[in-house]
């Protein structure tokens, strides 16, 4: 009985090795038909012989390295998905290759990148977008050039729509105007629609707070300032958590717009 190999990256490597050794087998089979091709085209029959047995030998083992790469990929990629070992798998994966990158509820957290393993159909979705390239070594590759790109924010819209969603929190709770507001309580109001809270995670309305909070934008069009107040909030629960260029835990729980001091 075949034992699976430790690790989806390894059995990848080892149907990689089956297929250059049947690529070899194959190349040989079809330089030595072509040899008897030539041989018979312009009837240099001394030759003929030698090269019709040698492509038959050479097709053989052909076959056989062929049936050998068939038999080789016995990983159950289903059941590594569903337990949860590819995402332990792709978080190591990231470690050795230096890449910062930590699970948070059933998502991996990379910034700027936030990936979801989708076990139905053994892909990832890389801030949204579907990717069947699921070998851990490429994936964290394409993470790690993830990284060199500016993310696409735009720090000025975004720190309008949670104006005015504080505003809505404070209005709704009976908050004084200026006051903290829990940065759950303003998701909830950006994902009033329908699934919009599916569409626009607590995961992803984190990673954009750091980016705005990097941006360095704290002033909304009516002259008020944003401020990020977290010491009194965390204590109640409900916090969001994110992860930094430097990979490490970033938490906000609070959001305040107040009038600027003259």
């Amino acid at each position: 009985m075949t034992t699976q190999p430790p690790s989806l990256e390894g059995a990848l490597e080892a149907v990689e090795r089956d297929a250059d050794s049947a690529i070899r087998a194959l190349t040989a089979a079809l330089k030595a038909a072509r040899k008897a091709k030539s041989a018979a085209s312009v009837g240099i029959v001394r030759d003929l012989q030698q090269a019709t047995e040698s492509a038959f030998e050479l097709t053989a083992q052909a076959a056989t390295a062929a049936d050998d790469l068939r038999r080789g990929w016995q990983f159950d990629v289903g059941a590594w998905f569903s337990s949860g070992q590819y995402a332990q798998e792709l978080l190591a994966t990231a470690a050795a290759l230096d890449v910062q990158a930590f699970e948070s509820d059933d998502r991996i957290l990379c910034y700027p990148t936030i990936v979801q393993v989708a076990p139905a159909d053994a892909t990832v979705m890389v801030d949204k977008q579907k990717d069947r390239r699921v070998r851990p070594s490429v994936l964290v590759r394409h993470l790690q050039a993830l990284q060199q790109r500016p993310p696409k924010f735009k720090p000025e819209s975004f720190i309008e729509s949670l104006a005015a969603a504080y505003d809505y929190v404070v209005g709704a709770k009976g908050l004084r105007r200026g006051a903290p507001a829990k940065l759950i309580d303003v998701h909830r109001v950006l994902t009033l629609l329908p699934g919009a809270a599916r569409d626009y995670t607590r995961q992803e309305f984190a990673r954009d707070m750091y980016l705005l909070d990097q941006s360095g934008v704290v002033e909304v069009r009516d002259g008020r300032q944003m401020s990020l107040p977290a010491s009194a909030l965390t204590r109640g629960g409900g916090v969001l958590t994110t992860v930094t260029r430097s990979g490490q835990s970033k938490i906000y729980a609070g959001l305040a717009f107040t009038e600027p001091r003259r």
